[in-house]
């Protein structure tokens, strides 16, 4: 099965989406499953992970009534607020809902930069252990040291990181994002999605051979058995097309074997989300 691992649906509300600047116009739409399901058919995908971009249960409820209407959609990662007193008990209620996979907090957005190790945040965290449930990491270079951290305090924890930790690849910074995903990769119990690259680069100039050296550094230090293919659809708008920032994935890993690349496209994101 393949999968693409990283993609978003929202009606877009100018006030619930801030985020969306006047720089990135594409996206003030409404982008849902009609536009997306023959982008994914053209381009031999089976299915897909929607991921969260807003921080509400409210969200949760929108992408699982989504997810209950299209088949295509074989999982979900949400958000909940693992500050909170009550996070058992959104646990137990989500654990319930076969398409949840996982959860995602926005740290990138965090005006903390060591949101992660936040004692309140770190027990809602351990409250997963009970669970089957996965966690997104979205974060900037400057938090992986951080993530690292945070993540050794939970080796039977499932992660994954998000967009490589979003590198600098439109400046070429790269030896120092380099060290940092060698220390959070040496961790074996967390992922990281080849997504969202294209908006790192520059978005009108970017080409493939830019890619090539954060995409080397991906496949030396986690491996075939833990990097998963995502489009970050419609973000990857910003930056081209769809099919643009597939053939980046496709094209690197053309030489490998189909073994190889049948885990990348879509069998590690199977097994990591439990599709």
């Amino acid at each position: 099965m393949t999968i693409d691992s990283h993609q978003h649906f929202w009606n877009y509300d100018p006030a619930k989406d801030s985020w969306i600047t006047d720089e990135m116009d594409v996206l003030k739409n409404n982008f849902t499953p009609r536009d997306l399901k023959p982008i994914l058919d053209s381009n031999k995908i089976d299915g897909c992970v929607l991921v969260q971009v807003d921080q509400s249960e409210k969200e949760n409820e929108f992408m699982l009534k989504t997810a209950q209407e299209h088949d295509f959609i074989k999982g979900i990662v949400g958000w909940a607020d693992f500050q909170a007193e009550n996070i058992q008990e959104r646990l137990a209620h989500y654990a319930s809902l076969k398409k949840l996979k996982g959860f995602r907090h926005i740290v990138q957005g965090e005006p903390d930069d060591r949101f992660l190790m936040r004692p309140n945040f770190m027990r809602g965290i351990s409250a997963m252990q009970s669970y089957t449930f996965t966690y997104d990491i979205l974060i900037y270079p400057r938090h992986l040291p951080i993530a690292t951290e945070f993540v050794r305090h939970f080796p039977s924890q499932k992660f994954v990181i998000d967009h490589l930790a979003k590198p600098e690849i439109k400046k070429g910074n790269i030896q120092a994002w380099k060290n940092d995903i060698r220390q959070i990769a040496s961790m074996k119990n967390v992922y990281c999605k080849i997504s969202g690259m294209v908006t790192e680069a520059d978005w009108q100039k970017w080409n493939y051979t830019d890619m090539v050296p954060y995409l080397d550094v991906l496949f030396e230090y986690f491996g075939v058995d833990r990097l998963m293919y995502g489009s970050d659809w419609p973000v990857c708008l910003l930056a081209g097309s769809y099919e643009k920032q597939l053939a980046i994935t496709t094209t690197y890993i053309n030489s490998s074997s189909v073994t190889d690349q049948n885990k990348i496209m879509g069998e590690n994101a199977v097994n990591f989300y439990r599709l």
